[in-house]
C-alpha cells in the first residue's frame, strides 16, 4: 500500500478513536446526571439542581474533572438531605473521588453499592442518622484515604477487612453503635487520624498497632491497655484450692467456760459509759442549740462575727452561695474596723456596690477552668451585674497580686473586659469586672454553656467576631504585654452576634506556675513550656487556633467538656494537604458561596499562625489587618447576610 495512503487509514482511524471517544464520555456524563437526578429525587427535593438536559458540572455541590467528562467529587455538607440513600444513585457515579453528606438527616443503611465507587479517596458520612453494619462492598474501596462515619448508628464489629484499605490515613467510628473487640492484628500502615470513642459496648484489648494513639480516642468504650489502663488477667482460673481441714466442735461445757461470758462488773462498766456518751451528746445539742437561737437574734445565719471574706460554693442547681471565711484580713485591704473589702481598680461602678452587696448577690456558673471558675452576679433589685471570677488557689505575695492586677486594668480596649475590682485574702481571690456580652464563643459554637445555646453563626458573623477578638489581643501586644490563655471560652461574644470581648488577659502569668501544662495543649503553642513566660508569637498561635475551631466547628484537643476534640492544626494540615479543603469547614457555613473564596483566606492566615516555628507566624497586628479586609470584601460580596443570630 503507498505510504500516502497509510497516512489516510491512519487519520481515518484516529478520528473515530476521538469520535468513539467523545461519545463514550458523553455516555458516561449522562449516566452520572441520572445517578445524580435519582438521588435528588430520593432525599434532596430541594437541591437547585437543573432537568437532565443541561450538565451537572455547574451544579450546587457537583465537581467534573478538568475535561467536563465524569463526575468527581458530590459535596453536599448541611444541605437538608433526609431519608434513605437508595441503591442506583451514588453508587452509580464510579468516577468520584470525594463523598460528602455530612450533617444531614440521611436514614438507612450506608448504600450496599459504595463499593463501586472504586476511585473514592475520601468519604464524609458524620452527623448523620445512618444505621445498620458497614456493607462487604464497602471494603473494595482500596484507594480510601479519609473516612468519618462518626456521630450515626452504625452498629456491628469493626471488621478485620479494613486491612485491606492500606491507604486510609483517617478513620472516625465515634459516637456510634460498634459492639464486639477491635481486630487484634488491625494493621492500617499509613493512619493517623483514628477514633472509636462513646462506642459502649466495644471491649477487649487495643491493638498494638494503636497502642499509641491517645486515651480520647478511645474513651466511652470498654476497652484497656495501650493508652489507657491496663487490661485484668484474663487467664483461666487457677484450681481452687484443697478443702480446709473440718473445724473441731467445741469442747464441751465445763466451770472454766464461765471466764468466756461477761462478768457483772464489765456489764455495769458498759452501762457507765454508754450512760456518759448520752449525757456528752445531749450537752452537744443544747449548746448548738442555745448557739443557733443567738444566731437568729443578732446577725443572718450565714454571717461569722469574726470571720472575713469570701468563700464561693456551688450548689447542684449551679447558684452561688456566698458564705465567710476565717482568713487573717491583710492590712492593705482592710477597713477601720478590721473587715475585708473589695479594692476598685477601674474607678467608681456606675452602680456603687461593695462586698457585702456582692455576698447577697444572686450568682451563677458561666464557666470553670484552669485558672478559677467565673459567676454572673445579680445585684439586689437587678440594678447591676457583674462578672466574679473566683482565682483557683495559688500562692501569691498580696503586694505582687495588687501590682499585676493594677497593671490589667490599666489595660482599657472596647474589645477588652473592663476589670473594676479584686479581693485578696490568703484563702481566697477574686475578680470583679463589668459583664458584657451574651455567652462565650466556646458555647456559641458546641452548645454546652447552661443557658447559652449553640448558635446557628453564620460566615460573617465568625468573621466578625474574629476580628474584634483580634483587635483586642493586639491592643495588649501594643501595650508590651502578651494574653496568655487564648481560647474560644475566653472570648465573649456580644447579643448582636458581630463583636467580641477578650477576657482572663494576664491571669496565666499570674496563676500558671500552679497549672499543669497538659491541661492547656490544645491552644498551647508548641513551644511553651512554662505559661508565665507565653510570648506574644504563642498567642498568635492559640489565636489561629480559634480561627480553626471557628472555621471548622470543631474543638481543639482537651478543650470542652464532652468533645473529644483534634489536634486541630494537625487534623486541618492533613485535608488541605490532601486538596479536599471543602471539608474543612462546618456544615452551617459550607454552603455560603458568596463567601467562599473569604473563607479560604482566613483558613490560610489560620494555618499561617499555627506554624510550628514562631518566627513564620504573622503579628496580631496584621492578623487584625487582613481580618479586617475579609470583612469588607465579605459583607461587600453577600447581597442579603440572613445568617447572624438564628439560633438552632
Amino acid at each position: 500500500m503507498p505510504r500516502a495512503a497509510v497516512g489516510v487509514v491512519v487519520a481515518l482511524l484516529w478520528c473515530a478513536a476521538l469520535i468513539g471517544g467523545g461519545a463514550g464520555a458523553g455516555q458516561d456524563l449522562a449516566a452520572d446526571t441520572a445517578a445524580l437526578l435519582a438521588f435528588r429525587d430520593a432525599v434532596g427535593p430541594r437541591l437547585p439542581w437543573a432537568s437532565s438536559s443541561s450538565s451537572p458540572c455547574g451544579w450546587r455541590g457537583v465537581r467534573c474533572d478538568a475535561g467536563g467528562g465524569r463526575v468527581v467529587a458530590l459535596q453536599l455538607p448541611g444541605a437538608k438531605l433526609v431519608g434513605r440513600v437508595p441503591t442506583g444513585t451514588v453508587g452509580n457515579l464510579t468516577a468520584l473521588r470525594t463523598l460528602s453528606l455530612r450533617s444531614n438527616a440521611l436514614s438507612g443503611g450506608i448504600p450496599a453499592d459504595i463499593g463501586n465507587c472504586g476511585e473514592l479517596r475520601a468519604l464524609y458520612l458524620q452527623g448523620n442518622q445512618l444505621a445498620g453494619e458497614v456493607p462487604e462492598g464497602f471494603f473494595s474501596l482500596l484507594l480510601l484515604q479519609r473516612l468519618d462515619l462518626s456521630r450515626n448508628r452504625i452498629t456491628g464489629s469493626i471488621s478485620p477487612e479494613f486491612n485491606k484499605l492500606r491507604r486510609l490515613a483517617t478513620l472516625y467510628l465515634e459516637n456510634n453503635g460498634l459492639n464486639g473487640t477491635l481486630p487484634a492484628d488491625l494493621d492500617l500502615p499509613k493512619l493517623q487520624l483514628f477514633n472509636v470513642s462513646n462506642n459502649d459496648q466495644l471491649t477487649g484489648a487495643v491493638p498494638a498497632s494503636l497502642a499509641g494513639k491517645p486515651a480520647s480516642a478511645f474513651s466511652g468504650t470498654g476497652l484497656c491497655g495501650g493508652p489507657l489502663s491496663p487490661c485484668t488477667n484474663t487467664s483461666p482460673p487457677s484450681p481452687s484450692p484443697s478443702p480446709s481441714p473440718p473445724i473441731p466442735p467445741p469442747p464441751a461445757a465445763s466451770q472454766d467456760s464461765k471466764s468466756s461470758k461477761l462478768s457483772g462488773g464489765a456489764i455495769a462498766g458498759i452501762a457507765v459509759g454508754a450512760a456518759a456518751a448520752l449525757l456528752v451528746a445531749l450537752a452537744v445539742i443544747v449548746l448548738l442549740c442555745f448557739k443557733r437561737g443567738r444566731r437568729k437574734e443578732g446577725r443572718p445565719a450565714d454571717v461569722d462575727e469574726d470571720a472575713s471574706p469570701v468563700s464561693v460554693t456551688v450548689a447542684r442547681t449551679d447558684k452561688v452561695e456566698v458564705k465567710r471565711s476565717r482568713s487573717r484580713p491583710s492590712q492593705q485591704t482592710t477597713t477601720a474596723s478590721g473587715a475585708k473589702k473589695l479594692v476598685f481598680v477601674g474607678g467608681e461602678p456606675d452602680v456603687p456596690y461593695d462586698l457585702d452587696t456582692l455576698l447577697h448577690a444572686s450568682a451563677e456558673v458561666l464557666g470553670k477552668g484552669w485558672l478559677g471558675t467565673t459567676y454572673r452576679a445579680t445585684l439586689e433589685g437587678g440594678a447591676a451585674v457583674v462578672a466574679v471570677k473566683r482565682l483557683r488557689e495559688a500562692p501569691i505575695a498580696e503586694r505582687e497580686f495588687r501590682d499585676s492586677v493594677a497593671e490589667l486594668a490599666a489595660l482599657r480596649h472596647e474589645n477588652l473586659a473592663p476589670l473594676r475590682a479584686y479581693f485578696y485574702s490568703r484563702d481566697e481571690k477574686l475578680l470583679v469586672s463589668d459583664f458584657v456580652g451574651a455567652g462565650a464563643l466556646s458555647s456559641l459554637l458546641h452548645g454546652g454553656g447552661g443557658a447559652v445555646r449553640r448558635a446557628r453563626l453564620g460566615f460573617t458573623s465568625r468573621a466578625r467576631i474574629a476580628l474584634a477578638a483580634a483587635r483586642g489581643v493586639a491592643f495588649i501586644h501594643g501595650a508590651g504585654s502578651s494574653h496568655g490563655n487564648i481560647k474560644s471560652s475566653n472570648i465573649v461574644v456580644n447579643r448582636t452576634h458581630d463583636g467580641a470581648y477578650v477576657t482572663d488577659h494576664g491571669l496565666a502569668q499570674l496563676l500558671g506556675a500552679a497549672v499543669p501544662l497538659k491541661r492547656v495543649t490544645g491552644y498551647r503553642a508548641p513551644e511553651v513550656s512554662d505559661l508565665r513566660k507565653a510570648s506574644r508569637e504563642a498567642d498568635v498561635y492559640s489565636f489561629g487556633v480559634v480561627l480553626l475551631e471557628m472555621l471548622t466547628g470543631r474543638p481543639p484537643a482537651n478543650a470542652v467538656p464532652g468533645f473529644d476534640g483534634v489536634d486541630l492544626p494537625q487534623w486541618v494540615r492533613a485535608v488541605v494537604h490532601e486538596e479536599w479543603t471543602a471539608e474543612v469547614f462546618d456544615a452551617s457555613i459550607a454552603d455560603e458561596a458568596h463567601a467562599e473564596e473569604e473563607m479560604m483566606r482566613l483558613l490560610k492566615l489560620a494555618v499561617e499562625c499555627t506554624e510550628q516555628r514562631p518566627e513564620r507566624r504573622p503579628t496580631m497586628a496584621e492578623v487584625a489587618a487582613r481580618i479586617e479586609h475579609i470583612v469588607d470584601t465579605v459583607i461587600r460580596n453577600a447581597d442579603v447576610d440572613d445568617f447572624d443570630s438564628v439560633s438552632q
